[in-house]
């Protein structure tokens, strides 16, 4: 008996050492956060500001969805408004919103990341998935506007339903392969991830090229790219936060979407706001959309 207590002591005490070597020493540190399922932060302070930079991004991002269906209500028409770049939002929102919540709140999924990543943090915040969410329901109800107001008779163009019809029956092959166990379903929602970045590569190209056909952006409220660009910049910051107050920049990595969201996004947003103030500054439509765009886009 007294062997046995004498054991439990010494680890113990073990145990103690370790743990008071970690506030001096990052290596040992990272062990034992990974023994133990614990991390040592650089700072609180930074930590509570990361939380608040990620709503105030979360806010500025939800926030920037209503002028556009305002805009849309106001006018009673959609005429000048891509419906390409609509169905590719959809298409990623859906599956942004599947990634986020995966990572939150399934734990098989979680427990792969930290297999890949054992000594990184989840990059996820809870703003994250509510941000996606909340756009996905914006962007459905944009879409619906589409069906009740003057749209010129636009449509989505047949290249826009080729691709997002491919990328549909690529991630339904890919859910029989992952269901078959080979592939684990963190590597199945982090292809989720991919093709939302992967649509936010091109899905501003067709509006872009619209206000340009149009010469005008009368269809489009600037006010969302101006919001649009804040949640992007705050979001980077949120991110370079968290890597520095973890000391784990592997994170920008583990999350390369939520990156390379931001970045497009802001790359975008500024695209935007040159064809709105400097380009095409005080222009209105002359026009419905003419044939030229109807045959670029596939609009019948």
């Amino acid at each position: 008996m007294s062997l046995v207590v004498s054991s439990n002591l010494v680890l113990l005490l073990a145990n103690f050492e370790t743990l008071l070597y970690c506030l001096v020493s990052t290596d040992t540190c990272s062990w034992f956060c990974a023994d133990l399922d614990m991390c040592v932060i650089h700072s609180k302070a930074v930590d509570t500001t990361v939380d608040v930079l990620g709503w105030l991004a979360f806010a500025s991002w939800s926030i920037s969805f209503y002028p556009q269906v305002y805009k849309n209500w106001k006018r009673k028409s959609v005429v000048g408004l891509s419906f390409d770049f609509l169905a590719y939002n959809m298409l990623g929102w859906i599956c942004y919103s599947a990634f986020n919540f995966s990572l939150l709140w399934i734990d098989v999924i979680r427990s792969q990341y930290y297999t890949v990543y054992p000594h990184g943090v989840i990059n996820v915040q809870l703003s994250d998935f509510a941000f996606s969410f909340h756009a996905l329901i914006l962007t459905a109800i944009t879409i619906v506007q589409c069906f009740l107001y003057e749209r010129g008779g636009q449509k989505p163009s047949a290249v826009c339903r080729l691709i997002v019809g491919l990328f549909l029956c690529g991630m339904i092959l890919l859910l029989i392969v992952t269901a078959s166990c080979c592939m684990t379903w963190f590597q199945y929602v982090s292809i989720f991830s991919y093709v939302k970045l992967a649509v936010t590569l091109f899905k501003y190209s067709p509006q872009v090229y619209v206000n340009f056909k149009n010469k005008s952006t009368e269809a489009v409220s600037i006010y969302q790219f101006l919001l649009d660009l804040t949640g992007g910049a705050l979001s980077l910051l949120q991110m370079s936060l968290i890597a520095y107050n973890y000391d784990d920049w592997r994170t920008f990595i583990g999350d390369f979407t939520k990156f390379g969201l931001a970045a497009l996004s802001i790359l975008y947003d500024l695209i935007f706001i040159v064809q709105h103030y400097v380009l095409y500054r005080g222009h209105s439509y002359s026009r419905l959309l003419g044939e030229g765009e109807r045959e670029c886009f596939g609009f019948n």
